[in-house]
């Protein structure tokens, strides 16, 4: 039995989650995506090509209290259930509770483990070897309503980006997750599990003071942090009074003297650093507000000593 469904989402994935609902046989009431921004959204974009109700309003609060005429307009849309495949957006309980069957979200991690808004990063950054994929409904606290589909078992490896964890690995099971869980929705078959706090985490967004490196922590942490941030924001260091971020980390083999920090050479465009007892191939850098340049294109010199 297809479903009238409200879309609350953005990006690639949200506009495939939307598409393979659509042609399943659900009926896509509308579709609430970002505020029009320096690139088209995806999601927005099919919307367009679909004839579907659009929305894109920035906030859905006002002084912290629902705005009466957003939450009017959406009830006037009859919705029987919210589908977030990936919305940064926070919706008041009047809209997240009004349709029959509530709102579900997709999260990627094994909840209850990394709630919050950057659970791909940490999963990186604090050595996480699995991951995986849960749809909950919305209720309670941030990401601890009670799961609906979970799927697990998803490696990390130790050449793992935030980037590939997630378009290569998590993007795809995620999309079927989702057509899961609101499928077994539709048939009535849906059986939600409530989280457990044993083993619960939560981890707050990665802002500079997180992304920036202590070239005194061991090398495997070092990289990791790199890893976890890229593409975005990039770890950060100091070169002559510059701010320069680092994407995309490899861990060498071998032992190395020099201090950490110290720019050691480029190898197949990858610029060699010394971490503790160890080195890095880092790809990618930034340097101030300029582009992204292949690492070893940079300009930063052999010899130099990177600063936290």
């Amino acid at each position: 039995m297809g479903l009238r469904i409200a879309i609350f989402g953005q990006a690639l994935f949200g506009r495939e989650v939307t598409e393979r609902l659509a042609e399943i046989g659900h009926e896509i009431v509308g579709v609430y995506a970002p505020p029009e921004g320096s690139r088209p959204d995806p999601l927005a974009a099919l919307a367009d090509q679909r004839g579907w109700r659009l929305f894109r309003y920035e906030r859905f609060r006002r002084r912290g209290r629902a705005i009466p005429e957003l939450v009017e307009e959406y009830r006037n849309l009859d919705a029987e259930l919210n589908v977030m495949p990936f919305t940064t957006a926070i919706l008041p309980e009047s809209i997240v509770d009004h349709p029959t069957h509530g709102s579900l979200c997709f999260h990627p991690s094994v909840l209850p483990a990394y709630r919050g808004g950057a659970a791909l990063a940490w999963q990186i950054i604090l050595g996480e070897t699995q991951s995986g994929v849960s749809v909950f409904r919305v209720e309670g606290g941030v990401d601890a309503g009670p799961i609906a589909v979970q799927k697990r078992g998803v490696a990390i490896s130790r050449t793992d980006t935030t980037a590939s964890l997630y378009f290569d690995k998590l993007y795809p099971l995620g999309v079927e997750a989702m057509l899961e869980a609101v499928s077994q929705v539709a048939d009535g078959t849906v059986s939600f599990t409530a989280q457990s706090e044993d083993g619960a985490s939560f981890q707050g967004l990665v802002t500079d003071e997180v992304a920036r490196i202590d070239w005194s922590r061991p090398a495997q942490e070092i990289d990791r942090l790199i890893r976890g941030c890229t593409p975005g924001p990039g770890a950060i260091a100091e070169h002559a009074g510059e701010t320069v971020r680092l994407f995309g980390s490899r861990l060498l083999d071998g032992d190395c003297d020099a201090p950490a920090g110290t720019v050691l050479g480029n190898e197949g465009g990858e610029l060699l650093i010394a971490a503790v007892r160890s080195r890095i191939a880092v790809s990618k850098i930034r340097r101030g507000r300029g582009a992204k340049l292949a690492a070893a294109e940079a300009g930063i010199e052999h010899g130099a000593r990177l600063g936290s």
